[in-house]
């Protein structure tokens, strides 16, 4: 297994205001911009402690949970009885490991940052896919570097925002749009977020 570069984050992860207030951000966005409702059943990718699908949660049927950090999923398993939809918690590397589930729609928070082929995981996440189902990704807006200040596996400094649609469209998704989601505010700095959406 790799290492679980959130290992001494993940008790005290949900303490952040400002990561708090981003994340509620965010899913306010989402419920904005796509279509949810308590048929679906959506994959968080990178769902960490659960900060996004705890409040997607009552829009939805089921939500099944991806993240790599044992850490974050076993915070995320502490709120389970508190979760508003069903939930199943996988810890794997989406990347490398493959899946039979199809979705309805998939949600992430801050995560594609993480993953090294942008391009692979959107074509991954279409083929994930029920026909028709959405996208909902977010993440920074490209930065300098000085967005995170650990070592936490970051293979991106943010994204152009053409780019990253251009990548999703060549997977593709069609109706793509990338919208103003979230401000993070740091003390080296404020950090801009979108939220890219797009269909099957």
């Amino acid at each position: 297994m790799s290492r679980d570069f959130f290992e001494h984050k993940a008790v005290i992860f949900d303490s952040d205001d400002n990561r708090v207030s981003n994340v509620e951000n965010i899913a306010n966005a989402v419920i904005k911009n796509v279509s949810l409702d308590r048929q679906m059943h959506l994959m968080d990718f990178g769902s960490g402690t659960g900060l996004l699908l705890e409040r997607i949660a009552p829009s939805v049927r089921k939500i099944t949970a991806i993240d790599i950090s044992k850490s974050m999923n076993d915070q995320l398993e502490k709120k389970r009885v508190s979760l508003s939809c069903e939930i199943d918690i996988l810890a794997i590397d989406l990347e490398s490991t493959d899946i039979t589930d199809k979705f309805d729609g998939i949600i992430s928070s801050m995560t594609m940052h993480h993953v090294k082929d942008i391009g692979a995981m959107f074509v991954k996440f279409y083929s994930l896919l029920n026909d028709g189902g959405i996208i909902a990704i977010s993440d920074l807006d490209k930065e300098d570097g000085s967005f995170h200040t650990e070592d936490t596996s970051v293979y991106h400094f943010g994204f152009d925002r053409d780019a990253i649609a251009l990548a999703a469209k060549q997977a593709c998704f069609r109706e793509v749009e990338v919208v103003d989601a979230s401000v993070v505010h740091k003390s080296q700095g404020e950090f801009a977020v979108f939220l890219l959406t797009a269909k099957k």
